[in-house]
């Protein structure tokens, strides 16, 4: 089977199928199906209410001297929709990973080119890829067509990206809640490890011709010319003891940098953790106004979190988003992670009352490559007077329940 996969990936990348492209050869990729429910869905159309798959699968091998190649499909559906099409018509299976490595170029630096996953999953500013343990983001990932450079040592990591994000028009979400994004993409990262305990990150990217496109709420950017974002993270991570905090801003069209107005939108994030034998405290301060936008990944809890979706993080639509979380986890056993959070949800100016959020969430890790997964969740909604968007959409209080599985190869 090995040696049919090297043959195959070979040929897609048009490279002959030598012994040696064949010997190291490997297979990649994700599993992830995920069941959920909300007490009331026709009025919470956020929410999924059904049971998603999606699948990540691909090929990775060395074809010559310090070249690496890899390739990867996804496909995704929803029980009982789109079974009857889905692999016979193409519909939803994408390339999601078609990319070479190129390693020690010029001695020194490290450039992968084509379509790739791009950033940290747990970064709230800059992810491109699958998301894990999320209901209503089981869906098709995007990804980026871009040439990245990378030069690292002990001591730092300098990386370069450009490219054009891809658009993948996710049809496999019966909400309909993925969001689409299309832009040109030029950023640049610096990672530097200060001591063994203090990291510090610096990072800013510009983006043309930028669309994005949501359905919770329905919204639509298009926007001609440069806008972006940059920012910084500081973090400690001890032996016990983990914290970290990170500001981000963004600069858009006619204005110059540094100098922006004052309704310019900007991110606040502050977290800190400590572990107290099995048992394992954390807090969360989340801070973005109403403007505020990036390519991140953050969506805390199962319910009030995924409409904040990482992209925008507009909790009213209107005047962002202040969020506090406390939470912690329990390992009673080797094998099982039980976790309990509380989040408190207001808009940026703490003018309203908060839209309050408890969630308990259980995986057991079957072995290092599989893991089960399990959370109910019930957020009451605050008693909002305005326009504000949870008052139409979510009038009623949500109990959501998910039960999923993901293995890794």
């Amino acid at each position: 089977m090995k040696k049919l996969l090297g043959l195959l990936f070979a040929a897609c990348v048009a490279f002959p199928a030598s012994a040696a492209v064949i010997d190291t050869v490997e297979v990649k990729g994700d599993i992830q199906v995920i069941a959920s429910d909300v007490n009331h869905n026709n009025a919470g159309f956020a929410y999924n209410s059904g049971t998603t798959a999606r699948v990540l699968a691909g090929l990775s091998a060395d074809l010559v001297e310090d070249v690496t190649a890899n390739l990867m499909f996804q496909y995704a559906y929803q029980w009982g929709d789109n079974n009857d099409h889905g692999f016979a018509s193409g519909e939803n299976v994408r390339l999601v990973n078609a990319n070479v490595v190129l390693h020690n170029l010029f001695c020194a630096f490290e450039a992968t080119i084509g379509r790739q996953f791009y950033g940290d999953e747990d970064s709230a500013v800059m992810y491109i890829g699958p998301n894990h343990y999320n209901a209503e983001f089981n869906g098709l990932a995007n990804a980026l067509d871009a040439a990245k450079v990378t030069y690292g040592d002990d001591f730092k990591t300098f990386t370069v990206v450009a490219g054009r994000i891809v658009d993948v028009d996710d049809e496999v979400d019966s909400t309909d809640t993925m969001d689409e994004v299309e832009a040109t993409l030029i950023g640049a990262d610096l990672k530097l490890n200060l001591t063994d305990a203090l990291k510090f990150q610096v990072y800013g990217y510009n983006v043309n011709d930028l669309k994005f496109t949501t359905n919770t709420p329905a919204t639509t950017w298009d926007v001609d010319g440069n806008v972006g974002f940059y920012g910084a993270k500081l973090g400690f991570n001890a032996d016990v003891v983990r914290a970290s905090v990170e500001y981000a801003r963004n600069y858009g069209v006619h204005k110059q940098l540094f100098k922006e107005d004052k309704g310019t939108g900007q991110m606040i994030k502050a977290d800190v953790a400590g572990d107290i034998g099995a048992v394992t405290a954390r807090g969360t301060f989340l801070y973005a106004n109403e403007d505020f936008w990036a390519f991140g990944n953050y969506t805390p809890g199962l319910l009030i979190g995924h409409r904040l979706g990482g992209d925008i993080f507009d909790y009213t639509d209107v005047d962002g988003v202040a969020m506090f979380n406390v939470g912690f986890d329990v390992k009673p056993a080797d094998k099982w992670t039980v976790s309990l959070d509380g989040y408190s949800f207001q808009d940026h100016r703490l003018k309203h009352s908060a839209t309050l959020e408890s969630d308990l969430t259980v995986k057991y890790a079957h072995n290092e490559f599989v893991e089960l997964f399990t959370g109910i969740g019930y957020a009451k909604y605050t008693s909002w007077n305005g326009t504000d968007f949870n008052k139409a959409a979510y009038a009623k209080d949500n109990v959501k329940g998910q039960l999923g599985m993901l293995i890794r190869f």
